[in-house]
């Protein structure tokens, strides 16, 4: 892996989990819900649980969710597969609203 790799992009929600692929795994990631009732914002950091994040609700409060958040995905085709993925959690991933990420190795 190289060291400053940086990938930024948009995904539509699906209320699914989402795999998204950027050919390096992340070390941080963030990816923001803007349309979902104000924004949604998911933070994830490699030393983390998979399926977690630190997510801020478009109300404002803060916690650690601990399902449905942020993983990485090691894909099955190699280092061309790698990236991460954003769980099922219905304020981030709704289903035909747009999230914006950007993710660092």
């Amino acid at each position: 892996m190289r060291e400053n790799q940086v990938a930024a992009g948009t995904v539509t929600g699906t209320g699914a989990a989402i795999n998204v692929v950027l050919g390096f795994t992340p070390r941080y990631v963030e990816v923001v819900n803007v349309a979902s009732g104000g924004r949604v914002t998911a933070k994830w950091f490699q030393w983390m649980a998979a399926a977690s994040a630190v997510k801020q609700a478009a109300a404002g409060t803060t916690s650690v969710i601990t399902s449905n958040g942020i993983s990485e995905y090691a894909g099955s085709a190699g280092v061309e597969s790698k990236g991460f993925t954003i769980g099922a959690d219905t304020d981030l991933n709704v289903s035909g609203e747009v999230m914006h990420y950007i993710a660092l190795a």
